[in-house]
């Protein structure tokens, strides 16, 4: 429905218009070729739309302000790592606070046993260790499973994302075959060797890969989240949590994205019952953190090891992992934020957001679709998709790279690997009216 010319004699305008500007961001950009590979401090950071990237100067609240002086009304947030929103006082005085009383000893702080105690209160599982990414957090967990259940493959859904995990970096083909997701650079091993990989939402499937005995854990989003929001089926999860208890296989939530659903992420509003749970990125307000959560019995079996004298080379660890910065800005950020009136307030707004795209898409007759989990809502351009492939095959680099462009030149920014508007308990309804101005003019100008 969208003419391809259309968009690329629009799409040109833009660029114009980016370049024109953000001049500041265009000279520091070319300073930074000089010695960044990709010009940017973090890979991730050159899919951002226009020809070069933007540079930020202060980020406050659900805002932030780039070198050339523009406002922006923020609704990536980091990708849920600033979910709280940008430049939290409490956090900040609670780093500095503890970066005067020292950062790294190796020792636990005494912050330790608060956040340990909030995060058993919070997601429901006993015990609890810190990591600096919910990376490392899924890593370890993989290894706590397979020397658990003495099984060396780990079970995921199709185009699922649990960080850059080796195990997961992994799709189907068309014949159903584990193969390596596309962009996995330098796999080590063939995927196939240690994943498995079955359609989200397809139980068939998942009890045939149970059935093998072959299976340590199944890591699990409980609803898939960087292919666009692919919701679980009722009755999805009683399933799956069914399933693997009488195959012997443990359940491992990953929430690092899903924690938009309320203060317990999915595991709470839902029930879910894993037996272990992973969490990242908005944890520390923005300070790199990360935690897992185990359930008592786990905990238990896992004690003769950590107790070991080979404990700092099991590959579960770092010299920097729970280090006393990072535990203060836990605790600052779960003692002040993402709480329930927290989530009162960004639901909503969430709300509001998908309604506005979806008067949008209804008064056009565009079969395109917006979904909402929690404080999280996403436009797609097909229906609503089951599975991760079918919200793959829909990906339209194209259009999404001028939505994007559209949407920074007037003032918006969204999450650069999909169409995702995350809201923070700063955002204001008038934030989320002039998205639905921006995404209806853009949609205007390509149906006109």
């Amino acid at each position: 429905m969208i003419d391809r010319q259309v968009l690329g004699r629009l799409h040109a305008v833009e660029e114009e218009r980016f370049i024109a500007t953000h001049p500041r961001s265009a000279v520091l950009a070319k300073e930074a070729q000089a010695n960044l590979l990709g010009g940017v401090p973090m890979a991730w950071m050159t899919r951002w739309p226009g020809s070069f990237p933007l540079f930020f100067d202060t980020a406050q609240g659900a805002h932030f302000i780039d070198v050339d002086g523009l406002d922006y009304i923020d609704f990536c947030l980091g990708d849920t790592g600033a979910m709280t929103g940008h430049g939290l006082p409490q956090v900040a005085e609670a780093l500095y606070a503890q970066a005067l009383r020292g950062i790294t000893t190796m020792l636990p702080s005494v912050d330790a046993a608060w956040v340990g105690a909030e995060l058993a209160r919070r997601f429901g599982l006993p015990v609890w260790q810190m990591a600096m990414t919910a990376t490392d957090a899924n890593r370890f967990v993989l290894r706590f499973a397979r020397h658990l259940t003495s099984r060396n493959k780990v079970l995921v859904f199709d185009w699922c994302y649990h960080g850059s995990v080796d195990e997961a970096l992994a799709t189907l083909d068309v014949d159903g075959s584990t193969i390596s997701r596309p962009g996995n650079l330098g796999a080590a091993i063939d995927p196939s060797t240690t994943t498995v990989v079955v359609p989200f939402n397809d139980l068939a499937a998942l009890e045939a890969a149970l059935a093998t005995g072959e299976i340590a854990c199944v890591l699990a989003e409980p609803a898939l989240t960087n292919i666009g929001i692919v919701m679980p089926d009722p009755g999805f999860h009683d399933a799956l949590r069914a399933l693997t208890r009488a195959h012997g296989t443990l359940l491992v939530i990953d929430e690092t994205h899903t924690i938009c659903v309320g203060p317990g992420g999915a595991t709470a509003a839902w029930n879910l019952q894993p037996d272990f749970f992973v969490i990242g990125k908005t944890l520390g307000g923005g300070m790199p953190a990360a935690a897992y959560g185990m359930t008592a019995q786990i905990a238990d079996e896992l004690g003769p090891m950590i107790s070991s004298s080979a404990v700092d080379v099991s590959g579960v660890g770092g010299t920097l992992t729970g280090n006393a910065l990072a535990v203060a800005a836990v605790r600052a950020t779960l003692s002040s934020a993402l709480r329930d009136e927290d989530f009162a307030h960004m639901i909503p707004l969430a709300t509001a957001w998908t309604d506005g795209v979806q008067a949008t898409i209804d008064r056009h007759d565009l079969p395109w679709h917006v979904q909402q989990l929690g404080g999280r809502a996403e436009y797609w351009f097909c229906p609503p998709p089951r599975d991760g492939a079918a919200a793959a095959a829909a990906v339209d680099d194209q259009l999404d790279a001028f939505m994007h462009l559209w949407a920074v030149n007037r003032g918006i920014l969204l999450t650069p690997f999909h169409n995702m508007a995350l809201m923070s308990p700063h955002h204001s309804a008038a934030d989320v009216d002039a998205h639905t101005e921006v995404f209806a003019t853009a949609v205007e100008a390509l149906v006109s």
